[in-house]
């Protein structure tokens, strides 16, 4: 007999849905039996994630969305919508990321700062936060945080993307300690060096041999969403020695 997928008759949002891993994370989410939603701020890039999502499993459901121009009224028009349409939410997977490259604070322009800032720190708050009435009607949600390593992106020239790293860590222990063992679940995910438009910000591609395809991190996501991650509440998971950007 076989196994039930590990998130069959969920229902999992994914942020960054057209990016690597976030498209890579969607379909892995959509074979293990999700009903995938696909937030981004490109449609038509969204559209060629939902075709493929569509191959594998349950009908996506597209949302188009601008992650540094939204609102809090915003987010909980979104968290509305899904309450009409599934009744609950089940996992919220944030993948969206704004990195402009590796610059000397004093030199950042500050806008780029506080874009950075907004779209890995505030943003994923402002979602996360109109979505926790949701995640608490489910009997087992999730969300899970991909982000750098704190602790080398906290080193020189960062910026506001690497302020958001640590702040994101501080956010995840924090908030579980306030949800306790029986609210949803939250964790984080460190992938390893992956080949993304992300990474290539940071790194020349002819001096990055050990990156990967975002597809080989993919079924971590999948994982930390569903049940068999209860032992990660409150934890980040490194995948290796480096992480995503």
């Amino acid at each position: 007999m076989s196994m039930q997928p590990v998130l069959q008759d969920r229902t999992v949002l994914i942020t960054g849905a057209a990016g690597g891993l976030g498209s890579a994370a969607a379909v892995a989410c959509a074979q293990a039996g999700a009903t995938v939603i696909l937030l981004g701020r490109k449609v038509a890039a969204l559209n060629r994630v939902y075709d493929a999502v569509k191959a594998e499993g349950p009908e996506p459901i597209l949302y188009p969305l601008d992650l540094e121009g939204a609102a809090p009224d915003d987010y909980d028009q979104l968290a509305q919508a899904i309450d009409d349409e599934f009744g609950k939410l089940d996992g919220l997977l944030h993948c969206a990321a704004e990195f402009k490259g590796l610059t000397p604070l004093a030199h950042t322009d500050p806008a780029d700062f506080a874009r950075a800032v907004h779209v890995d720190l505030t943003a994923r708050w402002w979602l996360t936060q109109a979505c926790l009435p949701l995640l608490a009607k489910s009997d087992a949600a999730a969300v899970v945080c991909v982000l750098d390593d704190p602790a080398r992106s906290s080193g020189a020239f960062w910026g506001g993307y690497g302020i958001a790293q640590a702040g994101q860590a501080a956010m995840i222990a924090m908030l579980q300690a306030e949800l306790g063992e029986h609210g949803p679940r939250i964790s984080g995910y460190c992938p390893g060096p992956m080949r993304t438009q992300l990474r290539g910000k940071a790194y020349q591609a002819n001096n990055d041999l050990n990156a990967r395809a975002a597809a080989d991190y993919a079924q971590a996501c999948v994982t930390l969403l569903s049940s068999e991650a209860a032992g990660w509440r409150g934890k980040i998971q490194y995948a290796g020695p480096e992480s995503s950007a």
